[in-house]
C-alpha cells in the first residue's frame, strides 16, 4: 500500500449475473495525480466510478480512499469523507437558479442534508457560492434559472456544485460531452485550472483531451485494465491504437 496513494482499487470485480462488468481490476490514483479513463463503450469505465463512489457496490475486492476502507460504505458517506462526482448527464435542481444550486451544494455537504431554505444575501455560504460561480465562469448567469442555461453552462454548473463539497477526489465522467469545439476548449481549460491540491480521475471519449490533461492514463476493455501508462506510453501502446484508433494488426511477414 502505498502512503501516497489517495485512491487504491484492489481486485474490484462487479458481476450481474453471468456478466463481468468489472472483472478483477486493480488501480492507483496518487494523490494531486490527473488521471484519465479510456476506453470504447460498455468497456466499464461508468461502471467502475459507480463502484468507487458507491452507486454500486463491488462484488468482491476493496476500494480504499487514503488509506480508509470505503468499499461497503454509502455515497453519501463517501462525499463526507471527501469524494466528489459529477454525471455524464448533470444532475441539478432545474427550477432553481445558478446561485441556489451551487448554494444548496455548499451549505448541505457539510451539514448533511438537504435543505430548500430562502438564502440570506448577506451570509458566508452565499458569498462561498457566489465565488464558485466565477470560478468556473458562470458568475454572470448567477441569478439565472438553470432550465435556462445551455448544456455547456449547465456542465460548468455541476462542476461547481462538485467543487462545492471542497474534495479532495473529484471524478468526472465524460466531463466535456456533447460541447461544442469552443466550449470544449474552455471546458477542459477550467479543468486545467484546478488546484493541484485535488486529485482528478476522469472519462473522457476523446482520446485528443485526455491525454492532453492527464498525467497517467489507464484503459478499459470488455471490464478489465488493457493498459496503463504516461499518455506517452499510451500513445505508443500498439493494443490500445488497435483498440481506441482502429489501427489494423500487424501481420507477421
Amino acid at each position: 500500500m502505498d502512503p501516497r496513494a489517495c485512491l487504491t482499487l484492489s481486485n474490484i470485480c462487479l458481476h450481474f449475473g453471468a456478466l463481468r462488468a468489472i472483472d478483477d481490476v486493480s488501480l492507483q490514483v496518487m494523490q494531486g495525480e490527473r488521471h484519465a479513463l479510456l476506453g470504447t463503450n460498455g468497456a466499464g469505465k461508468t461502471t467502475m466510478f459507480n463502484v468507487i463512489t458507491g452507486d454500486l457496490p463491488a462484488t468482491s475486492g476493496s476500494v480504499l480512499f487514503e488509506q480508509h476502507e470505503v468499499t461497503k460504505l454509502p455515497p453519501w458517506e463517501r462525499c463526507r469523507l471527501g469524494m466528489g462526482r459529477t454525471y455524464q448527464t448533470p444532475l441539478l435542481f432545474t427550477s432553481l437558479t445558478v446561485l441556489e444550486n451551487i448554494f444548496i451544494a455548499s451549505r448541505d455537504a457539510h451539514r448533511g442534508r438537504l435543505a430548500l431554505r430562502k438564502i440570506d444575501a448577506g451570509s458566508d455560504w452565499v458569498a462561498q457560492a457566489l465565488q464558485l460561480c466565477h470560478q468556473v465562469g458562470i458568475g454572470a448567469l448567477a441569478q439565472t434559472r438553470v432550465d435556462q442555461l445551455s448544456h455547456g453552462q449547465k456542465k460548468q454548473l455541476e462542476l461547481g456544485m462538485a467543487l462545492a463539497s471542497k474534495p479532495r477526489l473529484l471524478l468526472l465522467d465524460e466531463p466535456a460531452a456533447g460541447l461544442s469545439p469552443d466550449d470544449r476548449r474552455a471546458f477542459v481549460a477550467l479543468i486545467a485550472a484546478l488546484p493541484r491540491s485535488l486529485t482528478l480521475l476522469f472519462v473522457e471519449h476523446d482520446m485528443d483531451v485526455a491525454l492532453n490533461l492527464a498525467d497517467r492514463v489507464t484503459v478499459m476493455k470488455d471490464g478489465q485494465l488493457l493498459a496503463s501508462g504516461t499518455p506517452a506510453q499510451i500513445r505508443a501502446n500498439e493494443d490500445v491504437r488497435r483498440l481506441y484508433l482502429g489501427e489494423p494488426m500487424k501481420v507477421a511477414a
